[in-house]
């Protein structure tokens, strides 16, 4: 009999852990997890259009912008003052309609020409997001408005909420939004690569003409991964806004773009597990190197002059690493890398003994009734 753990007990017992964390975690790894989860939802939106469309996307900073100042804009003042929540879902589909404005270009353009056309939205948006004072705050950027969804505030360090004996601050609460985001975003993405979508996407990666015979639309579907992947990117700027409770235009610039090309590559092109673990992966080194610096060596602590590499570059270089391990030796990336271990392990398993069957000198024949 196997001894695996069914698939979904383990899908359950892992909820289960998440959604305990907050009650033995500081503030440092909430935060952390908060921004993995931020980058989780916006790195399987560019899996679903570089790893399953095959469309290279060096644009997804700017969609990330439009999430997090939309959202800022539509939520505070100066501006409409909409509710937060309204505020937020309004974002998101103002991400789709920019992605949506884009749309024609991604339609008939593919490879090294998408991803320099792209590259010109980051450049356009960081040049945007510096000048319309007004609607971004210019350099310094503006202060998030804090979340509210029927008068409970998920962006509220009044410890007046406790729960099992822990006060539950922003951090905590947010937790469990980014949680129910994530879920919602890993659920979405999950079903469309499952269904006819997916596969016309996969079909166009692989061949425009054969798909274009299979009698897939070849300009429709491109354009529509780019509309969904540029809203999961507003949805990752929303909660990245919440996050950091202040946003300013030099954050989304061409190095956060490159950022989330890492994380799918490293997790694996085409895969929702594989984004999301090369999300983590990417968001946390830095910040890990960031709080151990002293203890690192060659690693300097932010502020200092000494001799040395500061935590963000070693970070980078880490991951440079990585990626070129990654393509030279798992090209499928640390999802199709677990893939294959467990296979070994299964294999090496031993098998169960087959149940014995007596012989047929050891079976007692039945005596005839005379």
């Amino acid at each position: 009999m196997s001894e695996r753990i069914p698939k979904g007990a383990g899908v359950l017992l892992a909820a289960l852990l998440l959604c305990a964390l907050p009650f033995y975690l500081d503030a440092f790894w909430l935060r952390i997890g908060l921004f993995s989860m931020a980058a989780a939802i916006g790195a399987v939106g560019l899996g679903l259009l570089t790893g399953t469309a095959g469309q290279l996307s060096l644009g997804h900073a700017f969609f990330l912008a439009v999430g997090a100042y939309g959202y800022t804009w539509l939520a505070g003042e100066p501006g409409p003052g909409l509710p937060t929540a309204l505020a937020a879902l309004l974002a998101v589909l103002l991400a789709g309609a920019a992605g949506g404005l884009f749309s024609p270009v991604a339609g008939r353009v593919r490879g090294i020409y998408l991803g320099v056309a792209t590259l010109a939205l980051v450049f356009l948006g960081h040049h945007v997001l510096l000048t319309a004072d007004s609607v971004t705050g210019g350099f310094n950027g503006r202060s998030v408005p804090p979340l509210s969804i029927g008068g409970f505030s998920f962006t509220d360090d009044d410890p007046g909420l406790v729960l099992l004996g822990v006060p539950f601050g922003a951090e905590e609460r947010l937790w469990f939004l980014g949680l129910a985001l994530l879920a919602g975003t890993w659920w979405t993405a999950r079903g469309l690569l499952r269904g006819r979508p997916g596969r016309a996407l996969a079909a166009l990666r692989d061949s425009e003409t054969a798909a274009a015979v299979m009698g897939v639309d070849v300009a429709r579907h491109r354009s529509a991964a780019f509309v969904v992947s540029s809203m999961y990117a507003g949805l990752a700027g929303v909660l990245l806004a919440l996050a950091f409770r202040r946003v300013v235009p030099d954050y989304f610039g061409l190095a956060l773009s490159v950022d989330y090309l890492a994380m799918i590559v490293i997790g694996g092109l085409g895969s929702v597990a594989g984004a999301a673990a090369g999300a983590v992966f990417v968001t946390a080194l830095p910040l890990l190197m960031t709080r151990y610096a002293d203890q690192l060596p060659l690693v300097t602590a932010p502020g200092t002059t000494e001799g040395g590499v500061g935590p963000t570059e070693a970070a980078r270089y880490l991951y440079g690493a990585a990626i070129v391990l990654i393509l030279l030796y798992a090209p499928d990336g640390l999802r199709g890398l677990v893939r294959r271990v467990r296979t070994r392990l299964r294999r090496a398993s031993p098998a169960p003994a087959p149940a014995t069957r007596p012989s047929a000198s050891a079976v007692r024949t039945k005596e005839s009734t005379p």
